[in-house]
Formats: C-alpha cells, sequence, structure tokens
C-alpha cells in the first residue's frame, strides 16, 4: 500500500438558499449554489492490513455512530483493509461550512484511491448521499448550482473572490432550523442566469436571526463593509471581497467575541486537485 495521503478537506460556503417546499418523507427541496474554499481541515490517510479503521481527532468526541468520518470509512471497507485517520479541525461544527460532509467524502475519495478500489465518482456519490445531503458535492469537487435536497448538481464557474468569514459565539443546529414553523418553505424555483444578475437570498436567515441575535449581529456588523449572508443554516456569515488585502483589511477590524478566517472561493476541490 502506498504511503501517509495529506488532504486539505475543504469547507465551503452556500453563496444563497432558497428552499421550495417539502416532501413526504421530511427531506426540504432547495436550491443553493456551493461555493467551495481552498481553506478547511488537514486530514492524513495511513493504509494497512489490520482490518480496521483507527481514527484521531483531537477535541472532538463524537460516538462512532454520529461521527461521518468512521461511517464513510465503514462504507468502503473491504476484508483485510485498514487505515488509520487522522483530522485536524478548523472548521467549526454548527457554522454551515459543511465540514462533517467534507471530510466523509475526503474519506470516501481518499479511500477509494489508497485501497484502489477503482469506484466511479458517481457511486461515491450515491454512497456521500446515505451519509448527507451535502456529501456528494464534496465528492464531485466542483463548485455547483444544487437543486432537489441538494443532490442534483451542476457544476458551474464562479467569479474570483476572497471571503471573510466570522464565525459568531454560538452554534445552529440544521435540524432546528428546517423544522421551524417559520421558515418559508415555498419560494418559487430560481435559475443560474438569476443567480448570476443578482436575484437571491438565504430563506433560512430570518429564522436564524431571530432564534440566535448573535448571528444578527455579526450580520449587521460585515453589512457596514460589504454585502454580508448567512451560509446554509448558519451560524457563520460571509462577505466577499476582491482581494486579500480587501478581506483581511476588514478582517482586522473584526470584534474579539468572534472568530473569523479569510479563504478564496476555488471552482476546484483541493482533494480533486491532490488526487489527479
Amino acid at each position: 500500500m502506498t504511503a501517509t495521503l495529506t488532504l486539505l478537506s475543504p469547507a465551503k460556503l452556500n453563496l444563497f438558499l432558497h428552499v421550495t417546499g417539502r416532501r413526504s418523507d421530511g427531506y426540504h427541496t432547495l436550491q443553493t449554489v456551493f461555493q467551495l474554499l481552498d481553506w478547511g481541515d488537514s486530514m492524513r490517510f495511513t493504509p494497512d492490513h489490520s482490518g480496521r479503521v483507527q481514527l484521531d481527532m483531537p477535541g472532538f468526541a463524537l460516538p462512532a455512530e454520529d461521527n461521518l468520518i468512521l461511517r464513510a470509512a465503514q462504507l468502503l471497507q473491504r476484508e483485510d483493509r485498514g487505515v488509520h485517520i487522522s483530522c485536524e479541525k478548523r472548521i467549526p461544527m454548527g457554522g454551515g461550512l459543511g465540514g462533517g460532509s467534507s471530510n466523509a467524502a475526503t474519506t470516501l475519495l481518499a479511500l477509494n484511491h489508497l485501497w484502489q478500489l477503482g469506484l466511479p465518482q458517481a457511486e461515491l456519490q450515491a454512497l456521500g448521499a446515505r451519509l448527507g445531503a451535502d456529501v456528494p458535492v464534496f465528492v464531485g469537487g466542483h463548485s455547483a448550482w444544487a437543486e432537489g435536497i441538494g443532490e442534483q448538481l451542476t457544476p458551474i464557474a464562479l467569479p474570483d473572490a476572497w471571503y471573510l468569514v466570522i464565525k459568531p459565539a454560538c452554534s445552529v443546529p440544521t435540524g432546528e432550523i428546517f423544522s421551524s414553523q417559520e421558515l418559508t418553505r415555498d419560494t418559487s424555483p430560481s435559475t443560474i442566469a438569476a443567480f448570476f444578475q443578482g436575484v437571491h437570498r438565504n430563506d433560512c436567515e430570518p429564522v436564524v436571526v431571530a432564534k440566535y441575535p448573535e448571528v444578527g449581529a455579526a450580520l449587521q456588523w460585515l453589512r457596514a463593509f460589504a454585502e454580508a449572508r448567512l451560509t446554509g443554516t448558519g451560524a457563520c456569515v460571509f462577505a466577499a471581497f476582491d482581494s486579500r488585502r480587501a478581506a483581511t483589511a476588514v478582517q482586522q477590524q473584526v470584534p474579539t467575541r468572534w472568530t473569523s478566517f479569510t479563504a478564496r472561493g476555488t471552482d476546484v476541490s483541493p482533494v480533486l486537485k491532490a488526487l489527479a
């Protein structure tokens, strides 16, 4: 087996989020654009013949049944194939940046490569969908227009941008927002052309701001500098800038009670670039 593989498991932003309906199984139909970032968690994979999946993730103690990295690895595990995985987390939980989904997708891609399984992308995406609605876009590895429950993906090219992302001092459970009676669930379907013309919003934002005033405060602060939006169901908020210098200049003024980072948007995942 090959030596240790180190990969950047990227974060994502939802540049908008329209909730267009609710299915009989409880899942919501939506439209969104996923923007991948060149920033995220560091993951290392060392394959062996132990037949076991071992995971080190300092500072994060999740039950095995809730850990998407372990669940992803177990979906691919065969006979005596084993692996030691370490994950250095930077993507905050409950932030709307897709950290767990990205980690699961990175695991699927890495082990398919290291264990020489030869599974096609479509099959890996189908496996990823069993773990979470956001996993397939990370497996596909391209910024994308998404519909359905997020699994119907159309890769798109997005304008070059640097993003300032702020994490307020709270975490927002996705389930709480999507189960809220106040959530708009009947937004009319939009188009890719309308998105590029600036016709979009995040339907979750009013609900999140009402339940988590700190998110509203971060949005209000950031809007003094640029158009600010909520990503996913939050808690993170973000704004786009033309350059790293411009994003960093605003970041230096972020109140100390919030954490923040700057990152560049990328149309192709760092994972796909590394495995090419």
